[in-house]
């Protein structure tokens, strides 16, 4: 039986994954059973009658703080509706930062939640409460967390068995080996105003071309991903 795995997609605006499910790889996969995604509206869990999910910050500040009732509701309701219950990733700035290496481990997860946030943040016992894994996608700031999920969701189905017609192309991507960026690609025209195609991709010489893409992906992460610098020592007491 094919590997499979499910999103449920804690949201206050569904709508916005509408279109984003009906398109593309992501919809060729949920057709095939590869891939499910539920959206769910956490709205649909308050207790007052204007569905507020909102409050002011206590001890003051900007904005406004989803608060913890209908979010850990909206939660565990949605995780007691399947099996297994699943994993609940918090989106969020203060969040482990995405790699590849986190997404491999997410693809191996039969079930993830992901839990969208709004407004300047989550109530902090929505995270004592639900344990979750909370993971960022940069160091910069979404209007919420609707963008990462479907950030989350585009790179985890790559590595689910029968999504991509050529699984060997996952190995060759930026990031797949040893943390490497992709070297360049080329294809027709040979020529195209004044730029060549390097003629070592043109040789037939495939040990030549491993080569040369080994080198240029070598060089490329050298220049755009550089190792940090070393920290420097403790200075000696005087």
């Amino acid at each position: 039986m094919p590997r499979t795995i499910r999103f449920d997609v804690l949201t206050l605006f569904p709508g916005i994954f509408t279109s984003y499910l009906q398109h593309s790889i992501l919809e060729d996969a949920i057709t095939a059973g590869l891939v499910q995604v539920h959206t769910w509206n956490i709205r649909d869990w308050t207790h007052n009658k204007h569905h507020r999910v909102d409050d002011r910050p206590y001890g003051g500040g900007p904005g406004m703080i989803l608060a913890a009732q209908p979010v850990v509701d909206c939660a565990e309701a949605v995780q007691a509706m399947a099996e297994p219950p699943g994993r609940i990733i918090l989106l969020t700035p203060a969040g482990e930062r995405l790699t590849q290496r986190i997404v491999e481990q997410l693809a191996q997860e039969p079930r993830l939640l992901l839990l969208c946030g709004r407004y300047e943040g989550f109530d902090d016992r929505i995270r004592q409460l639900l344990n979750p894994w909370e993971i960022s996608i940069g160091d910069f700031i979404c209007n919420g967390g609707e963008v990462p999920a479907m950030v989350i969701i585009d790179s985890v189905i790559r590595l689910i068995p029968g999504v991509l017609g050529e699984q060997a192309s996952i190995v060759d991507e930026s990031h797949s080996e040893l943390g490497c960026l992709e070297y360049p690609q080329y294809t027709r025209p040979r020529v195209f105003r004044g730029l060549a195609v390097p003629e070592v991709l043109l040789s037939g010489n495939h040990q030549a071309v491993a080569q040369w893409r080994k080198e240029q992906s070598e060089l490329r992460s050298r220049a755009r991903r550089p190792a940090p610098p070393p920290p420097s020592p403790n200075p000696r007491p005087d």
